[in-house]
């Protein structure tokens, strides 16, 4: 089965956080698989991600772990035996995987400072947004991110080609307040997706950024976070409410409220409205009118909130609001109709106000911590960056007019041959430079040579850096290294498996039928009874004796069905099938011998049994016991697999090594 192959993956589940990795020099192999010598630190730490009950380390849970290692090392070297590793798509796949995994790494710690700034700049502004929720846990195994991450640009291509973004959110969101719901016996009514709005330290921080990156009416790329992957659309943004305080008369509209009574709520909300414009106390309206009563008596007052706080409706209203006490006409929301009054307002205050109460937020949120600046001058220190500018300025000669319509060729500077700049122990030329442009040109506006050819030597410089960076990551850091051979086994080992077992067992026929043919003894039927249940919707006497009548005279089903029901009345239903215990409470209860039971009258109906014969335990058919059948073939082709692999692949635990690990 898939489900106990992901149980191997489970081998390779993945977190950023990593196990310490133990130094060079005390870290002896512990097991050889045709060639490839594994660690006793690789081993140890798929083996602690694995144990996620934190049980006690003893030599018996090691050696079986050890033996599913070694299953999954050996399904790993046979699809690099296959060449599944050079595949096109596996690459791609993997590079994929891998620039997401390199993201934590490529950050700089010293950036609190911008970090501050971007999230000042961000409280200005309040987002109404809507959002579809794939869920997948943050350390979910590379197959599992894959299935979702398919799932939602799925989704995401259907929006893109007109669907309907909330309808979508309804259909396949896990976010469940996305569709209706039960709660204490009340419906409640999905939101489609739709989160209101809000503002900096709101949501997650992949979302919120996410969310204020993404143009009014566009949907973003997936974002992920530790909830799973995000598809977001933006659909308002305003300037921030901040923190208000108002008063507010709401007029309840019943959930199976007529037009009449929507009509009379509604030519009461403006009748009240009126009186408030003429000059009467709005607090005293509230009393004599809302139907909040935990605010009515109160002169409608509400506490504080900002602008998450409040439905997205009764947010839009206010923001119209320009001046303390002016108030709003009246508008409607799920919860019925409303008046607000502004009574108070304080806006976000100045970044040097508010600056503290951002140091704490930040604190407690899950801020990025490095901005690409600080990464990238990080860089330029390490490897003892330079540049050469005279070099650069050279291209003030060469690149001409034609690069802003994307017409220029780097042959136009094949004279240029200086070095441009070095990172570390790589020396990078003017022709790496022209070469760059050419492939980066794109048709714009025009502009001045020099300052164009200043910014794409700054972006070349820039991207050169961090690729430069990515490029040294494995190195740099064995616990990345080693996430990303999890993440690379993990894709060999999903397309191998499916090869070999999900699809084969799937389409291999004569296969599943000879293995059910052998097994048959293994898929047993239980005793069992051949019986037919009348069920009449009636008590009434006269048409009980007729349905024994009818039963008596061996009527057929279809007889019987046309003597008590009409076109528009169905009294009796017929069930007639081979049951086993646990199928039926009634047929439990019977004694077990053919003949018509006595009926069985319970809540205006009577149920009639006709036993026809007492079966004996017999092998299920194929088509009656499909799945587990085919599941158990999974489970069969995997060990006859794993025997072939086991047979064909040298390998050789190193016991005193394993011995070592206490």
């Amino acid at each position: 089965m898939k489900k106990s192959v992901f149980g191997l993956i489970v081998l390779i589940s993945l977190t950023i956080t990593a196990i310490p990795v133990f130094a060079q020099d005390s870290d002896p192999v512990i097991l050889n698989v045709a060639g490839e010598e594994i660690s006793r630190s690789e081993f140890l730490n798929v083996y602690m991600k694995n144990n996620v009950n934190s049980e006690v380390l003893d030599r018996k849970s090691l050696e079986e772990y050890m033996e599913l290692y070694i299953n999954f090392r050996l399904k790993v070297k046979e699809a690099e035996a296959l060449g599944l590793d050079t595949v096109r798509s596996f690459r791609d796949e993997l590079a994929g995987y891998r620039k997401q995994l390199a993201q934590p790494y490529l950050i700089d710690e010293e950036m609190n400072k911008s970090l501050l700034q971007e999230a000042y700049d961000r409280k200005k502004t309040d987002i109404r947004a809507s959002h579809i929720l794939i869920r997948v846990d943050r350390n979910a195994a590379p197959a599992d991110t894959l299935v979702a991450y398919k799932k939602v640009m799925n989704l995401r291509k259907r929006i893109l080609k007109g669907e309907d973004f909330g309808k979508v959110a309804m259909e396949a969101s896990d976010d469940l307040s996305a569709r209706d719901r039960q709660m204490e016996g009340r419906t409640i009514k999905g939101n489609l997706g739709d989160l209101g709005y809000f503002t900096v330290f709101d949501m997650v921080y992949p979302f919120e950024t996410g969310a204020y990156n993404t143009p009014v009416g566009e949907v973003s790329m997936p974002v992920r976070s530790d909830f799973g992957y995000h598809l977001i659309k933006v659909t308002d943004r305003k300037p921030a409410l901040g923190r208000v305080q108002v008063a507010h008369i709401m007029m309840r509209l019943p959930a199976d409220a007529s037009a009449e009574d929507s009509a009379r709520i509604a030519a009461k909300a403006m009748e009240v409205y009126t009186r408030i414009l003429n000059g009467e106390d709005f607090a005293r309206m509230a009393e004599q009118n809302s139907d909040d009563k935990s605010t009515a008596s109160k002169g409608g007052v509400l506490p504080w909130f900002g602008a998450n706080k409040m439905i997205p409706e009764f947010i839009s209203e206010i923001t119209k609001l320009k001046n303390l006490n002016d108030v709003t006409k009246p508008f409607l929301t799920s919860f019925g109709w409303h008046i607000v009054k502004l009574l108070d307002r304080k806006d976000i205050g100045a970044y040097e106000d508010v600056v503290n109460e951002l140091k704490q937020s930040l604190t407690r949120s899950d801020r990025a911590k490095k901005s690409e600046e600080a990464l990238l001058n990080r860089i330029r220190r390490e490897y003892k960056y330079t540049e050469n500018l005279k070099a650069r300025d050279d291209f003030y000669k060469v690149v001409t007019d034609t690069i802003f319509s994307a017409k220029w060729s780097a042959q136009q500077a094949a004279g240029l041959k200086k070095t441009i700049m070095t990172i570390g122990r790589q020396s990078f030329s003017q022709q790496d430079f022209a070469n760059w442009l050419a492939k980066n040109q794109r048709k714009r506006a025009k502009e001045d040579i020099r300052t164009f050819v200043n910014g794409m030597f700054t972006t070349f410089v820039n991207e050169t850096l961090l690729a430069y960076e990515d490029s040294r990551l494995e190195s740099k850091y064995p616990d990345f290294k080693m996430l990303v051979k999890e993440y690379r086994d993990g894709i060999l080992l999903f397309e191998l498996t499916d090869q070999k077992i999900w699809s084969k067992a799937v389409k291999d026929t004569t296969g599943l039928e000879a293995f059910y043919n052998q097994n048959k003894g293994n898929y047993m039927w239980e005793q069992r009874l051949d019986a037919t249940v009348y069920t009449l919707e009636s008590t009434d006497d006269k048409m009980i004796a007729g349905l024994r009548k009818a039963i008596a005279e061996g009527l057929t089903d279809t007889e019987m069905l046309t003597r008590f029901n009409t076109d528009t009345t169905s009294l009796l239903t017929i069930d007639h099938r081979k049951f086993q215990k646990g199928d039926d409470e009634l047929i439990d209860s019977l004694e077990w011998k053919p003949g018509l039971a006595p009926e069985s009258i319970d809540d205006g109906k009577v149920r009639l049994v006709n036993i026809h014969a007492l079966l004996s335990p017999e092998p299920r058919k194929l088509n009656e016991a499909r799945g587990l059948i085919t599941a158990d073939y999974q489970n069969y082709l995997e060990q006859e697999w794993i025997r072939e692999l086991r047979a064909r692949y040298p390998f050789k635990v190193y016991d005193e090594v394993l011995s070592s690990i206490k």
